[in-house]
């Protein structure tokens, strides 16, 4: 269904490696929700600059993370040195940013990269920050993330929901990967989008879409289907992983995507819990991802499947 932005709102839609960009523009106040991965820093940058040009501003104030995910917080450090922005980040994520703690960040963890970065601002769930030209209440949002927020503007009823609602689904359950909670905190989480009046909503990935309850819908039956067995979950969050990093690399030499798998401590705790030694894992989830179509094997090379 056809949508509508108000004035000063813009979306970069970006795909699957970068998350979507927001970028809102006002008199006083011009902020970027999220940034995209740390290898499109530059298409990134080069988005924000016409963007700016094209509104006839050169300043950048905010940068605002709705999770530190590295899709989504990759061009933090090139924008923050470009235009002098503030970073604002979940306030849950405030110790392990300031010391940049990689054991409490997600990157080692999930074989991911991100350029370290300082924050100067803290998104506190329930209180409202200032994109733009209006005024968004931050909206605490685990499941996904533990310390995931969204972003709720009532005026005109537009929900920034990140990883934690896409038009078919949500993003991989990662808690749940190494034995944490994470199944009945998006249940909370879209217990909480329902009670919400929303006329469009603005994913982490995929366009915008206006039908909230169809999505809901689908959401709660994928819900149903990952936690009524939790080896689902792990599957299924191993073989994003693995897709996720084969975007970047886009081929690879199969050795030395095993011995990524072998070095992802994810990875590792997906095996475990699918009670498979490591290395027997490493053999069986790059053929699971050919065979679900998502890559190839050419020669001896994995190579991604658009």
């Amino acid at each position: 269904m056809p949508y509508s932005l108000p004035a000063g709102i813009e979306i970069f839609e970006r795909g699957w490696l970068s998350a979507n960009n927001i970028l809102h523009i006002g008199e006083a106040d011009v902020s970027i929700v999220d940034t995209g991965y740390c290898a499109h820093q530059a298409m990134t940058l080069d988005l924000v600059r016409n963007a700016l040009q094209k509104h006839g501003v050169s300043h950048l104030h905010k940068v605002i993370n709705t999770h530190l995910h590295s899709d989504h917080c990759g061009g933090n450090a090139s924008l923050a040195k470009t235009y002098q922005s503030d970073i604002y980040i979940p306030a849950a994520e405030a110790l392990a940013v300031k010391d940049w703690n990689l054991d409490l960040l997600s990157y080692l963890n999930l074989g991911q990269e991100c350029p370290e970065f300082r924050y100067q601002g803290l998104l506190i769930p329930d209180q409202e920050i200032m994109l733009g030209a209006y005024p968004w209440k931050i909206l605490a949002a685990p499941g996904h993330d533990p310390h995931s927020v969204m972003l709720y503007q009532e005026q005109f009823g537009i929900l920034i929901s990140a990883d934690a609602l896409w038009e078919d689904g949500f993003g991989v359950i990662f808690p749940e990967l190494w034995g944490e909670s994470g199944f009945e905190e998006v249940a909370q989480t879209l217990e909480l989008i329902e009670g919400l009046e929303v006329a469009l909503v603005i994913p982490g990935h995929g366009k915008p879409f206006t039908d909230l309850a169809q999505s809901l819908e689908k959401a709660r039956s994928r819900l149903d289907y990952l936690s009524s067995n939790p080896d689902r979950n792990a599957r299924h969050g191993a073989k994003v992983l693995l897709k996720y990093k084969l975007l970047e690399w886009r081929s690879k030499e199969i050795d030395q995507v095993r011995q990524w798998i072998c070095n992802t401590p994810a990875l590792n705790s997906a095996a475990k819990q699918l009670n498979m030694e490591i290395s027997e894992f490493s053999h069986w989830l790059p053929q699971a991802l050919v065979k679900s179509g998502a890559a190839v094997f050419e020669g001896n090379h994995l190579v991604d499947q658009i």
